[in-house]
Order: C-alpha cells, then structure tokens, then sequence
C-alpha cells in the first residue's frame, strides 16, 4: 500500500481543518491506520489511531475531544477531522498503515507512512 496525505494549510487557532489519507492498493482494509504529528525540532508523536474494521479507535490526551479519526474502507481513505485547533497542535501531520495484531500508538509498530501535510494553527 502507498500512502498520499493531503488537506493540510494555515487555520486561525480555534478553526478546523480535515486531513485525508488515501490509500492505494487493494489491501486497505487489512491495515491499522495511524495518524501522528512531528514539530520543528520535535520528535514525532502519536495523534490518533483506527483498526482496520474501525471497532477501535485511540486518541493522544493532547487531542481527545477535538480531533476525530475515521475510515472508509471502500474509499481506501483514512480521515482526521481537527477542531478546536491550537497553535501547539502545529506540526507536519503523517498518516501511517501497520499491520501489528494490535492497534498501537508506537510509530515502530507502523510499516508504510506518507510524505506528510503541513498543518499550521495561527494565535
């Protein structure tokens, strides 16, 4: 699977934005999909994560409320709705497509990622 992430741009904090990650291939619905963040200078750190039915979803602390991820299989499309956004949640935002028995928070645990989206949240 190839991954090719996309709807990043500038937002005023307090704004929304909605990240896409489409995949190809027809193996889409087999895998956990991860979205994680990298800063400048930061390393990079897990956002959200979505098993490969759906049926289980994970959230940092940093973003539990405000972000939402989802998928559709069909579209071979995974999602990150943000809302509420700050300007600490300013990062490079990559989704990711793992195949671990569990869906996980660790990037290790991931084996294809995307070329990532700039997200940049304005005070």
């Amino acid at each position: 699977v190839q991954l090719q992430a996309s709807g990043g741009g500038l937002v005023q904090a307090g704004g929304s934005l909605s990240l896409s990650c489409a995949a190809s291939g027809r193996t889409f619905s087999s895998y956990h999909m991860g979205w994680f963040r990298q800063g400048p200078g930061k390393e990079r750190e897990f956002v959200a994560a979505i098993s490969w039915t759906g049926s289980i979803i994970y959230y940092a602390d940093s973003v539990k409320g405000r972000f939402t991820i989802s998928r559709d299989n069909a579209k071979n499309t995974v999602y990150l709705q943000m809302n509420s956004l700050k300007p600490e949640d300013t990062s490079v935002y990559y989704c990711a497509a793992g195949r671990s028995s569990v869906v996980s928070r660790r990037p290790l645990e991931y084996d294809v990622w995307g070329q990532g989206t700039l997200v940049t949240v304005s005070s």
